[in-house]
């Protein structure tokens, strides 16, 4: 692999940070203020913050112990199971399945959110106006001109792509170095116009759409999917691993990344909520930019949307980036499609990148018929309820090593790794139990996953030929 194509310290870094603070920063306040009270949103924030630490803390001990094992903490499914068994591989390949369809649906997620933060400088974007009728469909203007803003940032991400991960991952983080520069300036002037007012009540009931009351336990329990979308990408480095010009990176870039988004998240997410009473907040479709507005007037709102766009163009190179190598990798184990082994001659994985970005596309449809809040919310269900598995998956595989003493040569790093491990599987867990009590979540989620089973039979064939030709060879 050339230099081209190797990550640094600094690189990696970014595409955490970038790949986490990306649509979410900008849409999850209003999620958050219409599944919970102020009082189970900073809750659920707390509860997130240390389960998710202790995830980055897995990954990073298991980039370091297993660095063989790359691609992301899908990859980890295998080696639950004794090696290349039947059950080694489906665990496998329905990981890594799940994980990559979860990759596509949170590069669209950005997608989408991009094409909401345009529409404050083209307001056509959102325009209600009938474009033109094909039996008894109705196309808006605003979704149709949606529709082909997305489509041509997905496919000219591809196409910067192309040209050199090195490159594309320079660009990422200057636009993460951009983005971070304006939220902490945004998080400044949200400290002058807070208003507590604005949170109180600290504590009320929800009411679902159906008229059920929540409490605040059952506010904490929605509130905790939600949260959890905002550090998907926390795995970005240990994606990258077998690109990384040094190991270690891997693990330091995967928690100082945590650490800085978390601080980023917590700081707005707040502050948004003092600055927009929750009745406008629930209904917006810009949250971030109506709060500034009510400080700095539109000129605000334009600078913090510029901001924005450039945030989400750097997330989206890093998600296309991420999304494209976990089939590639997972391959490369023998736990995905051959075919997903094509290289271009810069070492790109250049039919994982054209057949992802080409699912992300039919995702794309979704801003046709819905709004850009409602397919954001849509999008960000299925993919969370796609990366619980895999990050389930790793504390497991955690815990396995620490139980077996595999790798550790003292006690006390072993003891220490078990709570770890531990703590990562219960809050996986909780969030697992918490994200699918919903029957339509659920029922999604299923199929989500079960839907790789159809592709199965071929990775299954594709070892059963590679068998048969290592003992022809060896006969």
């Amino acid at each position: 692999m050339g230099n081209s194509n190797k990550l640094g310290f600094w690189v990696l870094t970014a595409l955490v940070v970038g790949n986490m603070v990306g649509s979410g920063i900008f849409m999850l306040p209003r999620s958050l203020s219409e599944a919970a009270s102020p009082g189970g949103v900073m809750l659920a924030w707390l509860f997130t913050g240390v389960g998710v630490l202790m995830i980055a803390l897995v990954f990073g001990n298991l980039a370091i112990r297993k660095p063989n094992l790359t691609g992301g903490p899908q990859i980890y499914a295998k080696e639950l199971f004794k090696p290349e068994s039947g059950a080694s591989i489906l665990s496998g390949f329905m990981a890594s399945w799940g994980y990559w369809i979860g990759n596509v649906a949170g590069n669209v997620a950005i997608i989408t959110t991009f094409a909401g933060y345009l529409s404050t400088f083209f307001p056509i974007l959102t325009s209600q106006a009938e474009w033109f009728t094909i039996g008894n469909y109705t196309l808006k203007v605003g979704n149709g001109l949606t529709f082909i803003v997305c489509s041509v940032l997905l496919w000219g991400t591809h196409f910067i792509i192309l040209q050199g991960l090195e490159s594309a991952g320079k660009l990422n983080f200057a636009a993460t170095a951009a983005k971070v520069t304006g939220f902490l300036l945004f998080i400044l002037v949200g400290l002058f116009a807070f208003d507590k007012t604005n949170m109180l009540p600290i504590v009320e009931t929800r009411l679902s759409d159906s008229g059920q009351t929540f409490g605040l336990m059952s506010q904490i329990n929605n509130a905790a999917l939600v949260t959890l979308w905002a550090f998907c990408g926390l795995e970005s480095a240990v994606v990258f691993a077998s690109r990384a010009k040094r190991k270690i990176d891997v693990k330091r870039a995967t928690i100082v990344g945590l650490f800085i988004a978390l601080g980023i998240y917590i700081g707005i997410s707040t502050l948004v909520m003092g600055m927009l009473d929750q009745n406008t907040l629930i209904s917006s479709e810009k949250p971030l930019i109506d709060a500034i507005q009510t400080v700095l007037g539109p000129v605000g709102g334009k600078v913090l949307a510029a901001i924005g766009l450039v945030s989400l163009f750097g997330s989206t190179i890093g998600w296309v980036m991420l999304s494209a190598e976990v089939p590639y990798q997972a391959a490369k184990q023998g736990l995905f499609l051959p075919a997903f082994l094509k290289e271009n001659k810069k070492g790109l994985p250049i039919f994982s990148l054209v057949l992802t970005n080409g699912i992300a596309q039919i995702f794309i449809f979704s801003t046709v018929s819905k709004s850009i809040s409602g397919a954001f919310d849509f999008i960000i269900v299925i993919a969370t309820l796609a990366y619980l598995v895999p990050y389930f998956i790793a504390s497991v595989y955690q815990l396995k090593l620490v139980i077996k003493g595999e790798s550790y040569m003292t006690l006390k790093s072993r003891i220490l790794d078990g709570v770890i491990a531990t703590v990562a599987t219960l809050y996986s867990v909780w969030v697992i139990i918490s994200g699918t009590s919903d029957l339509k979540t659920f029922i999604l989620g299923i199929v989500l996953l079960s839907s790789g089973i159809f592709f199965y039979g071929s990775l299954k064939k594709s070892h059963r030929m590679e068998k048969e030709r290592e003992e022809l060879l060896s006969a």
